[in-house]
């Protein structure tokens, strides 16, 4: 797989994470179950991290293939 691709699927993987943390936190809200609301932050925080890491290996990629044109 190239590493496009991995940072493209890493974006997805990021985006997914982000949105499962968004439902869990507003779960917990609505339940009064701070460790559930907390837990959701995690997922977000873990998604964003993700999504980002997967957007500088695009970078890298895109870097990449101007030095070798």
């Amino acid at each position: 797989m190239s590493l496009k691709d991995e940072s493209m699927k890493q974006q997805v993987k990021g985006a997914a994470e982000k949105t499962k943390g968004q439902m869990k936190e507003a779960a917990g809200d609505l339940a009064g179950r701070d460790d559930w609301s907390a837990d959701g932050e995690m997922d977000q925080a873990k998604g964003d991290a993700r999504g980002k890491m997967g957007r500088a290996g695009e970078k890298l990629s895109d870097a990449a293939d101007k030095l070798n044109d």
